[in-house]
């Protein structure tokens, strides 16, 4: 593989995968926010659900579609991490292992691209900040 980052190929396969799957899988599916995804998020203790669902369904969807195409990644990176550690701590809390694992894994991901950027092979990295 003459002339070709590996290593930053790899955090392109990484980005788009995880950031695609998480739009696509998780966000796209909550949008528009629907009043029993509201009253969910109101029951976890939130002040102003209503803000709170929509925050976490664009954290999922438009967080994701960023991370995929690593175009601000560092900021959407952040949202994604918050969302998903308050679904493993609150929404998923007493849940087995199985129905935490997405959260943690999506935030784990996430928390990697917060800590390193989105690599050379990215909008932030045309851009000098990858």
């Amino acid at each position: 593989m003459n002339g070709i980052d590996r290593p930053a190929l790899g955090l392109l396969i990484l980005r788009v995968v995880a950031g695609l799957s998480l739009s696509l899988a998780h966000g796209m599916g909550k949008l528009p926010v629907s009043d029993k995804f509201i009253e969910g998020v109101g029951g976890m203790g939130f002040p102003v659900p209503v803000v709170f669902a929509w925050a976490a369904a664009l954290s999922e969807s438009v967080g994701g579609i960023l991370l995929a195409l690593g175009w601000f990644t560092r900021p959407a990176a952040a949202m994604i991490v918050a969302t998903m550690t308050t679904a493993v701590v609150l929404r998923h809390a007493g849940d087995p292992f199985g129905n935490r694992e997405p959260a943690i894994l999506f935030g784990a991901i996430a928390l990697m691209f917060l800590l390193v950027g989105a690599g050379k092979y990215s909008v932030d990295g045309r851009r000098g900040d990858g």
